[in-house]
């Protein structure tokens, strides 16, 4: 059913409430899943144009990545990693169509309102422009 689940991951806790669910059903499924952070500060969005080395938030987001694949693996898990640059629900969608994922997940962080508009709402970009079915998980507090 699922050949490959891209996880959109932000390198918080959310994170934590997202990974599980996936992994039960990469598991049951038999599914790859692919990892994917979009980093989307100055270094990041402005990378390629201006020629910029990695930055150390680049460097600590690969890391991420690389633990998180890592500790679902030792699962017995096929995972890949994807560091993608710019803005993330442009990336999400991009990165999904372009490995031909057959299911985005994405932990929610429960903002209302004044959240979304001072953060942005990726889920709600995602959901109005893919035609690939979406996990959605709400982040649990601490």
């Amino acid at each position: 059913m699922y050949r490959k689940i891209l996880i959109a991951l932000d390198n918080s806790p959310a994170d934590g409430s997202i990974v599980p669910h996936v992994a039960e059903l990469a598991q049951r499924f038999g599914s790859a899943i692919l990892l994917l952070h979009v980093a989307d500060g100055f270094a990041a969005r402005c990378f390629v144009s201006l020629n910029l080395a990695e930055s150390e938030e680049m460097k600590a987001d690969r890391a991420y990545l690389e633990k998180t694949a890592d500790d679902l693996r030792e699962k017995k898990l096929i995972v890949e990693i994807r560091l993608a640059l710019g803005n993330p629900p442009t990336e999400i969608l991009k990165t999904a169509q372009d490995e031909n994922c057959d299911l985005i997940a994405l932990a929610g962080h429960g903002h209302r309102l004044f959240g979304d508009i001072f953060h942005g709402s990726t889920i709600t970009q995602v959901r109005h422009k893919t035609t690939i079915p979406l996990l959605l998980v709400r982040a649990q507090k601490k």
